[in-house]
């Protein structure tokens, strides 16, 4: 039988466990992937702890974690068109992507470009799609500048270079350990912690900057939103609630097809490089989810389906 990662009820890493599932069948509009690679996002393990998405039914039964997967189509549900049968793809399951097989909404699918690995092409669907949303959604002007907190964990880093490509001037929040690796992508690192705007003025010619797309919530959402004279400009991908009360926005999903297609080609055209830093294999998918878990992950961590 199939092999999946998931949950059986919320709560912490002791509820997660490998079931043996039957292949599903995909109905309208879906098509049956074979997993090949599957990206492990900190909503994985939000969810498993009780986080619903809006409109989500309850947990009955389990749910397979994984919310972005990479691999070949093995079967085309009714009214699906652009799609066949051994097509690789890569996009956003509805039934998880810690998986060996998942149904992933044609919509929310686009084909695999034959330069882009599988692992390389499963770290796409959630962080650099929601980097590029939340970029269009701030539509700076060229040689804006931008301060991104957290770029150094999945979405920042896609956020960054992507940033960069249009041309925007970055500052990216991190921790100390960070620095380097953000410093590569092109941003000014500024460490995390303490005194956060303080350390940003001290970065920032004026001390001011134009815009925030935070990754990060909390307290340093509510630090950084004090740097911008318009509240307009600010965006979180982890905290709506909060940004909602400072006179800011969530981050807008397109959740498109035509999202994926983008990222992939900066993606291939080099612009954007993944930066898969850790993989593992489908039978160490709780390893994998612990390593982003504890906010410690550096770049994106991905895990390999053997085909």
């Amino acid at each position: 039988m199939p092999k999946a990662y998931a949950f059986t009820r919320h709560g912490g890493p002791e509820v997660e466990a490998f079931l043996d599932l039957g292949i599903p069948e995909p109905g309208p509009g879906q098509l049956l992937v074979a997993v090949r690679a599957a990206g492990v996002n900190p909503v994985d393990w939000k969810l498993r702890a009780g986080k619903r998405r809006p409109g989500q039914a309850p947990l009955a039964g389990h749910e397979v974690l994984g919310s972005e997967v990479a691999g070949v189509v093995r079967g085309v549900g009714p009214g699906v068109e652009g799609f066949a049968v051994g097509d690789p793809v890569f996009g956003n399951p509805v039934t998880g992507g810690y998986a060996e097989f998942t149904l992933v909404p044609a919509y929310i699918a686009a084909h695999k470009p034959d330069t882009l690995s599988f692992t390389d092409a499963a770290a796409l669907p959630v962080a650099a799609a929601t980097a590029y949303d939340g970029l269009r959604q701030l539509d700076l002007p060229t040689g804006a500048t931008l301060l991104i907190t957290g770029a150094g964990g999945g979405v920042g880093v896609a956020a960054v270079q992507i940033a960069r490509h249009f041309g925007l001037r970055v500052v990216g929040t991190a921790s100390a350990g960070k620095k380097e690796f953000v410093e590569s992508l092109g941003a000014v690192h500024v460490p995390s912690g303490p005194r956060l705007t303080e350390r940003i003025r001290e970065a920032v010619p004026g001390g001011r900057v134009d815009a925030v797309f935070d990754l990060v919530g909390g307290t340093d959402l509510a630090e950084v939103a004090e740097l911008l004279t318009d509240r307009g400009k600010l965006i979180t991908a982890a905290a709506k609630e909060t940004v909602a009360e400072l006179g800011g926005a969530p981050v807008v999903r397109a959740r498109t097809s035509a999202v994926l297609d983008e990222v992939a080609l900066l993606a291939v055209a080099g612009v954007l490089r993944p930066h898969v830093t850790a993989t593992y294999p489908l039978d160490r998918a709780g390893e994998a989810l612990r390593a982003v878990e504890g906010r410690h992950a550096r770049g994106k961590v991905v895990i390999e389906v053997t085909a």
